[in-house]
């Protein structure tokens, strides 16, 4: 049962690819302290932000809005990872345990924005 933003899949799919984010960041050479790493970072915290301020929203379309937002920030994580393993700062393993989790995590989210508008409810009316 939902009660809350951090009930949802797509909540806990985005904490866990964030978590994973931070741990691979960790890795890169220090001169990306306030570039790359700390835009990598952003984007993924702000996948799970934007889900949360959404669900907490009163109308679904400004929760449909913040999910977009969201997705938003999962391409622009993608992009970063792609050129992180172009400047060869993580392995082709880890761009591709990236790209699955990304993969997942994005489908999940077009679902719950899709049934977000097909109950044209807020989900904490439901």
């Amino acid at each position: 049962m939902i009660k809350d933003f951090d009930d949802l899949e797509v909540y806990q799919l985005s904490m866990k690819l964030t978590r994973w984010i931070y741990d691979l960041t960790t890795k890169f050479p220090v001169e990306e302290k306030y570039n790359l790493i700390s835009q990598l970072r952003r984007a993924g915290t702000s996948i799970g932000a934007n889900i949360a301020e959404g669900y907490g929203r009163y109308h679904y379309k400004e929760n449909q809005q913040f999910c977009l937002y969201a997705r938003g920030s999962l391409s622009e994580c993608k992009h970063f990872v792609l050129f992180a393993h172009d400047k060869n700062y993580i392995s082709s393993e880890e761009k591709d345990k990236f790209i699955q989790e990304y993969t997942r995590l994005k489908v999940k989210l077009n679902n719950y924005i899709k049934s977000i508008g097909s109950k044209k409810i807020n989900i904490n009316n439901a």
